[in-house]
This record gives C-alpha cells, structure tokens and sequence, in this order.
C-alpha cells in the first residue's frame, strides 16, 4: 500500500512498488490528463508535480512517492497559475493535437511559479525544452506562458 496526496487529496493503492506513477494515475485513480508519450522519461506528455517540482511519472515508480504532494493536469485547473495557463493556451492557438498539452502545461505553470523577474522568450523556451511538441507549436507556448506570467502572480500555485 502506498499512501500520497493527489490533487489536495489523501490516496492509498495497493499496486506493485515497481509499477510507474504514470499507470497508477491513469489506471488506479482514473486521471487521465496525464498522457504516455514515450515511456523513457523524454518527451514530457506524462510530466507531474510531485511536491511542486516538475517530474516524468512514465518511469518513476510509485513506490518512490510514499507521503508526496502530487498534481495533477486536473489538479492544475484550480489553480490561478492554470486558469491563465488554459486561457493564454486557447488565445495564442497552441493546441493542436493534444499529445503534449497536459505536460507542457504543468512544465509552463512551474516556469511561472519560479520566475523572479518577467518572463522573455528566450528564458521560456530553455525552460519548456525538455518537452517535446509534435506539432512544434514552441511560438505558441512560448507566447502563452509569457501572457499568462504577466497576469500572474509569481508563486501562485494556491487553489482559488
């Protein structure tokens, strides 16, 4: 039995300790926001927060997150940083085919909770590298997190 919180929420599953964070979401606790991508940790399409850090949950097994704070794409929705993150998302046209939206959101909303200082594309685009886009939409992203940050408080992780 492993014991976390998802989403604000205490969980327990009974799962084998090996098995990865990514199935334990998706198949135990039926969020299915996070996506498969590539299953060896490089895509990012599967990323999490697990206590407010960005994390690939394809190969990251589950028994690793005993006593974790994790979030979730569904999670991320309540949140201040994620309502400007779908809003930009949407006005800046990035969504195309979905592979990589939930990853590239929660990556995008840890960009904007860390920034100390505004946002500039260069910046954005290094930090959102280690997720990959089949559509390349990059622009895009890039032009959405830098609108969402600058109607966001930095940090601002806090459910509203």
């Amino acid at each position: 039995m492993v014991d976390f919180s998802v989403n604000g929420q205490k969980v327990s599953v009974q799962a084998p300790a090996d098995k990865p964070l990514l199935w334990v979401l998706r198949d135990e606790l039926k969020l299915t926001g996070t996506k498969f991508g590539c299953g060896v940790a490089q895509c990012g399409a599967c990323t999490v927060h697990i206590n407010g850090q960005p994390t690939r949950s394809c190969v990251l097994p589950v028994s690793t997150v005993a006593g974790a704070d994790i979030m979730t794409i569904e999670g991320l929705v309540r949140t201040d940083i994620g309502k400007r993150l779908y809003e930009a998302w949407i006005d800046h046209q990035v969504p195309q085919c979905g592979y990589c939206q939930s990853g590239q959101l929660m990556t995008a909303a840890n960009v904007i909770a860390a920034a100390t200082v505004p946002l500039v594309r260069a910046h954005v685009l290094e930090k959102m590298q280690g997720n990959l886009c089949r559509c390349a939409t990059y622009n895009q992203i890039a032009s959405a997190v830098i609108s969402a940050g600058k109607t966001t408080d930095s940090g601002a992780m806090n459910a509203k």
